[in-house]
């Protein structure tokens, strides 16, 4: 498992990150569950389902709004990761914090919060939202990494994507890696 002392000192404090600002008008919270497999960290995301109305097929963190505007959203984060993939909140040591990021599309401002939780967990993907659960390792996302040129409601626009055995991570979750990313290099080393 990834120390959870040195990734505190790599990390933002959630007081520090909710001071940041970012584009968007619904605070929503996502969890970042690191473990480490075979010595390297590894990162839980969700595939959604193709069907959805709002980042249908996307690869993405485990998350979403609030239940109501004062949930703290450290509360958020670990309630939408039990019901979206079957995390206990009680399996997942938080260790602090990323900067948000704003979703342009949906107007979400996402404040992402990382946790270790131990290897070999058993995944519950919830039917109506996630078509699957990945485990990317860190290396290989900061090894699929590439500016790409994406075509979205027919616009075109260049940006950053991680690609790990044909999943592409793109879009805030692909920010939310690169802030990842940056914090925690010298782990990768």
């Amino acid at each position: 498992m990834p120390d959870p002392d040195h990734l505190r000192d790599l990390l933002l404090t959630p007081e520090q990150a909710a001071a940041m600002d970012a584009p968007g008008k619904v605070d929503a919270a996502v969890l970042v569950a690191l473990f480490e497999r075979a010595g390297e960290p590894v990162a839980v995301f969700t595939e959604r389902r193709a069907d959805l109305r709002r980042h249908g097929g996307e690869i993405s963190f485990p998350g979403g709004r609030q239940d109501f505007p004062d949930e703290d959203l450290r509360t958020t984060a670990l309630r939408e990761a039990d019901e979206e993939i079957g995390l206990a909140p009680d399996a997942v040591e938080l260790v602090g914090a990323l900067p948000p990021v704003g979703t342009m599309v949906t107007g979400f401002r996402v404040h992402p919060f990382v946790g270790v939780i131990e290897p070999g967990q058993v995944w519950v993907p919830q039917e109506t939202e996630v078509a699957q659960v990945l485990e990317l390792s860190l290396t290989d996302l900061r090894r699929g990494h590439e500016r790409k040129r994406l075509v979205r409601r027919g616009v075109p626009f260049r940006t950053t994507t991680y690609t790990v055995d044909g999943h592409m991570v793109w879009g805030a979750t692909a920010r939310i890696v690169a802030a990842l990313l940056e914090r925690v290099d010298p782990l990768l080393l």
